[in-house]
């Protein structure tokens, strides 16, 4: 049923769980993982540090893109599951989408945070990913007390 399937991941708690359950079903189905880390500029605050030097920022953000793209691949290939790691830079929700497309992924498996009974349903990027995807997405909420 799949054979590739994409984890888009920024290193949160979101993106881990919503990994453990992607590495799952890879290994269920013996499919491939696809970890995309998006450097969103100007922005995110996920890099470990900012500088004002545009060229330092950037790598500092490919440089931390590429160390949670291999946690990824290091945690699937721990219970024999292949995985490739990529880090691109643009738009997140539209390089998600386009990677999807382009390299022919199965399934998008995607973290959003618990928001409460009358918080949003999923987040921002999430959301936006459902909405213009070519294939199904998955996403994994959560729990309440994370």
């Amino acid at each position: 049923m799949y054979d590739d399937i994409l984890v888009p991941t920024d290193g949160s708690a979101e993106a881990a769980t919503a990994t453990e359950h992607a590495i799952e079903l890879a290994a269920a189905f013996d499919a491939t993982v696809h970890a995309l880390y998006v450097i969103d500029l100007p922005g995110s605050v996920r890099a470990p540090s900012i500088r004002e030097d545009e060229v330092t920022m950037r790598r500092e953000y490919r440089e931390y893109g590429e160390t949670v793209t291999e946690e990824v691949a290091d945690t699937a290939s721990e219970v024999g599951v292949d995985a490739v790691g990529v880090v691109r830079t643009g738009s997140v929700h539209e390089e998600i989408t386009d990677y999807a497309k382009d390299r022919g992924m199965d399934l998008v498996v995607m973290g959003t945070a618990y928001r409460g009974k009358f918080g949003a349903l999923l987040g921002g990027t999430t959301e936006r990913v459902v909405r213009t995807a070519t294939v199904p997405v998955t996403s994994i909420r959560m729990a309440e007390d994370a």
